[in-house]
């Protein structure tokens, strides 16, 4: 699948462009995305007090069974603390894998049980395991969904070992780049604060996805890929 580059859209931005800037203009600045998957979960609240700490916004990614529908008040909080909410589907199924109208309803009753709890419906989503196609871009489009990807990963789905996850991260960090950890998985909220002092002192700006792609706006169906 084409993939665009959030540096690519924030440089073929036109003058009229209207995305919001975060803390800083990426296209000047040393940005890089911190995204959390598959939550909220109990160790939510902890990874916000964290952030809030650390004055640093993140993407959220939440699924909608078992996640958004049993922590409706993690859901506000991460709203309210300035973080992008984004879709990861209802219950992480591999949307290639299902028919159109289950690839939709996957997406839809997600984006309707967030805007249900913060008022606004998601403008991003990730699809599990990143995998994507066609009919998924095309239904992404029509629910006004940018896909997005990422380039570091600490897969840490497989392993405890938070120093572990945290040299995975900085190991493949690098400007206008996407991190994808996940709230879910035990060794994960204990790397963060590591994470973020350690690429502070490189020169990094942690900003929101939408941000590091600003002036540029996140378009529907597009699946964007550092």
């Amino acid at each position: 699948m084409e993939t665009t580059a959030p540096g690519s859209a924030r440089g073929d931005a036109g003058s009229d462009a209207k995305g919001s800037f975060g803390p800083v203009d990426c296209r000047k600045a040393k940005c890089i995305a911190l995204t959390f998957d598959a939550g909220p979960a109990e160790a939510t609240p902890h990874l916000l007090d964290i952030l809030k700490k650390e004055k640093v916004h993140a993407t959220f990614f939440l699924l909608g069974k078992n996640h958004v529908k049993k922590h409706p008040e993690i859901v506000r909080r991460i709203a309210a603390e300035g973080h992008e909410v984004a879709n990861h589907t209802w219950s992480h199924e591999i949307l290639t894998d299902k028919k159109p109208a289950e690839i939709r309803a996957e997406l839809k009753k997600t984006q309707d049980a967030i805007e249900a709890i913060t008022g606004k419906k998601p403008r991003l989503m990730r699809p599990p395991q990143g995998r994507t196609d066609d009919t998924v871009s095309g239904i992404s489009k029509d629910l006004g969904l940018s896909q997005i990807l990422w380039n570091a990963t600490a897969k840490d789905y497989s392993t405890t070992d938070s120093a572990l996850i945290k040299k995975r991260i900085l190991d493949q960090a690098t400007k206008d780049g996407i991190i994808l950890l996940h709230d879910i998985y035990k060794g994960s909220v204990p790397a963060v604060p590591g994470i973020i002092e350690e690429l502070k002192k490189r020169g990094y700006t942690f900003v929101t996805v939408p941000e590091l792609m600003a002036p540029a706006e996140p378009v529907p169906g597009t699946i964007y890929r550092p």
